[in-house]
């Protein structure tokens, strides 16, 4: 796969890291799209290259899609998880492909580092979308599009809404004048337990115990502080329950 060309079109967070990861293992940058391009540029982003990674928010890829001349010989790909092929295909491209990482890519320079340790992929289309997860040394499977936006859901509980819970856990503790980073072995921990033995065998604490009177002391606590805070425990606890269901 050496020496093969690609253009990113919306070199951000994700697109940087891809960029980077990509160069890492041979790949020429032959340009990037920026926002502020004109639209020749952009029609010109198939042209004397492999790969075009899009890598713009999903509300744009539609028209950018359409915006570039298709090319029989460049493989399209969005960086999407809730999109299929059928954005790509609509705009007459031939080849095309999804890549979406399991990563977390705060910058361009951690998401690089990151595509490269084995992460998992979820993909779809062409098979150089294969290739190059297996040239990062990564992991995929593949996810119809009719179940791409279940999938994606999943991956935005499990990073999106793990942080938001987090910062609950920072604005709860800070209350009782405990720092966050005094949680974090806790969470890491429950994090390899459910690794290891999966969330249902996983579970400890007044949920799991159905340990009414003390989950009432924590409602009544959280009360007293925002109601978000406690609607907020309410669900978590519900979902505990399902988690035990029979």
């Amino acid at each position: 796969m050496s020496q093969q060309r690609f253009c990113v079109v919306g070199p951000g967070r994700a697109g940087g890291s891809i960029a980077g990861a990509l160069v890492d293992r041979g790949w020429i940058q032959a340009r990037e799209v920026t926002r502020l391009a004109g639209a020749a540029q952009l029609e010109r982003a198939a042209h004397e290259v492999d790969l075009v990674v899009i890598a713009t928010p999903d509300s744009v890829i539609a028209p950018v899609a359409a915006g570039i001349e298709p090319n029989a010989s460049a493989v399209v790909v969005h960086l999407a998880g809730s999109f299929g092929l059928d954005v790509l295909l609509a705009a007459g491209h031939q080849r095309v492909g999804a890549l979406h990482p399991l990563v977390s890519m705060p910058s361009a320079e951690i998401g690089r580092q990151r595509l490269v340790e084995r992460a998992w992929f979820a993909v779809a289309g062409d098979p150089l979308v294969e290739e190059i997860v297996a040239v990062w040394g990564g992991r995929s499977f593949n996810v119809a599009d009719a179940d791409r936006a279940a999938y994606h859901a999943a991956a935005c509980i499990a990073s999106n809404h793990l942080v938001a819970l987090f910062g609950q856990v920072e604005r709860v503790a800070a209350t009782a004048g405990v720092p966050l980073a005094a949680y974090l072995p806790l969470a890491l921990a429950s994090l390899a337990n459910v690794e290891k033995l999966g969330p249902a065998a996983a579970l400890t604490g007044p949920a799991a115990r159905n340990d009414l009177a003390t989950i009432d002391r924590h409602r009544a606590a959280l009360a007293s502080l925002d109601s978000r805070e406690l609607a907020a425990y309410d669900a978590m606890v519900e979902l505990a329950r399902v988690l035990q269901a029979p």
